[in-house]
């Protein structure tokens, strides 16, 4: 790909192999996946735009949209769906390993399409959404993979100045960087609890959105945040007891 058609952001980025194009992040999917055995912990990181596409697939019909990820050359070449996403990391992961997914993105909600969702309300409560499917298998070999994602499949994520206080950074990102490094041993219904509460508590200060609506921006500006962390998960699990290791 040309580096003189990207946008000016990734400019930065002279090595063609690591520019974030749909290529690049299929192959990267495909190198984190391959040669997996029991006892490896494998972590996928995404933070970027995403977006919901009207689902196409004749046979599954359950959901109206999938949840994709929009690579910078997106506008040529597409955009890269759940279903993909799940085929390529989720479901080759075998017996005894384990893969986190951290998705700083908007309709991030079940972008790795996995079984199960965690529903938890402000006081922490929570029950899991049965996501499975009798005509779409899309479960692992046996190992577990767990997404935490930025927010609902229908809401939008922000990048703010208002956490960090002075860099502009991502709320999911930032918010689960500070609560691993300064509340180690946490449970994942710990780590979820204290992201969103982190993020609620947050004034959106400079706001950009991880989005094509920027025009939403003026209207953001002085509010509280109002994404809200997700995690959803191959397996069920007691969300106080199991502890969050990488």
């Amino acid at each position: 790909m040309n580096i003189e058609n990207l946008p000016a952001d990734d400019k930065e980025e002279r090595n063609p192999l690591k520019i974030p194009t749909k290529y690049n992040i299929q192959m990267a999917l495909r190198w984190l996946i391959e040669g997996s055995k029991s006892g490896d912990s494998l972590v996928f990181h995404y933070s970027g735009h995403g977006t919901q596409e009207v689902n196409m697939n004749e046979i599954d019909h359950s959901y109206r949209y999938n949840n994709a990820i929009s690579p910078v050359d997106h506008e040529l070449k597409g955009k890269i769906l759940n279903d993909e996403i799940n085929a390529t990391i989720v479901r080759p992961l075998p017996f005894g390993a384990k893969l986190h997914a951290i998705i700083d993105a908007c309709h991030s909600g079940n972008v790795l399409d996995l079984s199960f969702v965690c529903k938890m309300n402000r006081e922490g409560y929570y029950t899991w959404e049965d996501h499975t499917s009798s005509i779409n298998h899309k479960d692992t070999k046996g190992g577990v993979a767990i997404c935490i994602s930025a927010c609902e499949d229908g809401q939008v994520s922000v990048d703010t100045s208002a956490l960090s206080g002075k860099e502009v950074t991502g709320a999911l990102t930032y918010s689960f960087i500070q609560t691993v490094q300064n509340e180690p041993g946490l449970t994942y219904g710990q780590l979820l609890s204290t992201m969103r509460s982190t993020i609620h508590g947050t004034k959106t200060g400079i706001v950009t959105l991880n989005g094509p609506i920027a025009s939403l921006l003026n209207r953001l500006l002085g509010l509280r945040i109002k994404q809200e962390a997700q995690l959803s998960s191959s397996e069920l699990f007691d969300m106080y007891k199991k502890r969050f290791v990488l």
